[in-house]
């Protein structure tokens, strides 16, 4: 397609992409946008990323970029550094032909996954590469023109979302396609077509094979980028969240029952943040997920193993988190706020004394409060008292709070706080 007969500008893309294709183009190599960004330029989508793909090698780009770094082991890619913004670039990849001179270049698993991938090609061998149709459309800065190798353009004008190539190869060469391909029909309203959709049931289990750092970053991408409802709802229809979040898929089978209400809430609202320009925090997503798992196992200690309602809780976290952690891989800077938001739950019902003035002070009191009021409203009873009584006690004088916490007191209870007692087996030192 000519630069007239495409809808794709220049004012559409980064600076820092335009600087990086130009270079290419100025040193003799052949320089593309190349894949989501592409697409959602034609879709009139703003992009995130702008990746860039060329023929020149990454120790070529390199010698090229003073600020780059070559990253990967399963396929080495440059990334180019403009501050907080890096321009992924890739050499394009070739088909992998077995011979003496591919081994030490191309490795597969015994399920087909890649495990390395360093295998060089050209343009057209790059775009056979490529995971779907609407990811196979090339902007070439030469002369502005678009090429798309694999009937994208028709796939959009379809909203179908289409694999290149065999959907069982494709799945078991990265077991992560099966969750663009959720990712990709939430995001851009397309159906996952038939022949692509039809196998990912029966290859689900094999999400069990991916590095859990790599999950970290893909479950983001998925429940965190607005369209989180949607997508939540397609990973249950294509048997994909099990394997994601296994504690909490038992949980989650009828679409009445508390658990599943209280994922859909909190994705609604995270949806509704980021849509209107707001942060969100993954410790607050992931502490929602695994919530109703951690109480399970609370309960399960407590129970079996006579702990305290305390202790239980505690230990109950430990299980929790270890057990997620060998699927997702949650780094501590997210971890740690998810064990304030789920100790403070319990601390939010004890109102007496100092401790309604300490809560305040805490820097993760607005996350757990927040969690509360969502709790509140799948939950109802008496967290729907306690929700109404954080929010009133933020916003009034010193005075009404003081009269707030001893009006409590005199009723006796500040100390219950709708908290969940369990067996009498041992005091409780919380």
């Amino acid at each position: 397609m000519p630069r007239q007969e495409h809808n794709i500008s220049r004012n559409d893309i980064s600076d820092n992409a335009l600087k990086v294709l130009y270079r290419l183009h100025n040193a003799g190599y052949d320089a593309y946008l190349v894949g989501g960004c592409v697409r959602d330029l034609l879709l009139g989508l703003k992009p995130k990323d702008f990746d860039v793909v060329t023929n020149a090698t990454p120790e070529e780009i390199k010698k090229l970029f003073r600020n780059c770094r070559l990253i990967g082991r399963r396929f080495r890619l440059a990334h180019i550094v403009f501050g907080r913004d890096v321009i992924e670039v890739a050499t394009f990849r070739g088909h992998h032909e077995p011979s003496e001179n591919t081994q030490h270049l191309s490795r597969q698993s015994d399920e087909g996954m890649l495990l390395r991938d360093n295998v060089f090609g050209s343009i057209e061998e790059d775009a056979q590469r490529r995971d779907f149709t609407i990811n196979a459309m090339y902007y070439n800065i030469a002369d502005f023109s678009v090429t798309d190798f694999a009937q994208g353009m028709q796939s959009i004008q379809q909203r179908r979302i289409e694999l290149i190539g065999d959907p069982e190869t494709r799945y078991r060469e990265d077991p992560v396609r099966m969750l663009r391909a959720v990712r990709f029909a939430a995001k851009l309203s397309m159906d996952i077509s038939d022949e692509a959709g039809r196998v990912i049931p029966k290859l689900a289990s094999l999400i069990n094979s991916v590095p859990p750092a790599r999950l970290f970053d893909e479950v983001l991408k998925l429940l965190a980028s607005g369209n989180g409802v949607s997508t939540y709802q397609l990973l249950k229809e294509y048997r994909l969240f099990e394997p994601l979040f296994p504690q909490l898929q038992p949980l989650i089978k009828q679409p009445d029952s508390k658990e599943n209400q209280f994922v859909v809430k909190m994705l609604e609202n995270t949806d509704e943040r980021l849509n209107s320009g707001k942060r969100i925090t993954p410790a607050f997503l992931y502490a929602a997920m695994l919530w109703y798992p951690l109480e399970e196992r609370s309960q399960q200690h407590q129970v079996e193993g006579g702990f305290n309602a305390h202790d239980a809780f505690n230990l109950a976290i430990n299980d929790v988190l270890h057990r997620q952690q060998q699927r997702i891989a949650i780094p501590k800077r997210f971890s740690l706020p998810m064990r304030d938001i789920w100790q403070m739950q319990h601390r939010l019902g004890k109102r007496f004394g100092k401790r309604p003035y300490q809560m305040l002070e805490h820097p993760k009191f607005r996350a757990a409060y927040d969690f509360l009021l969502l709790r509140s409203e799948v939950e109802g009873g008496e967290l729907i008292e306690l929700a109404q009584w954080w929010t009133e006690f933020q916003d009034v004088s010193h005075e009404v709070r003081r009269k707030m916490v001893a009006k409590l007191n005199r009723g006796g209870k500040a100390r219950r706080g709708g908290r969940r007692r369990g067996p009498k087996k041992a005091k409780s030192d919380s």
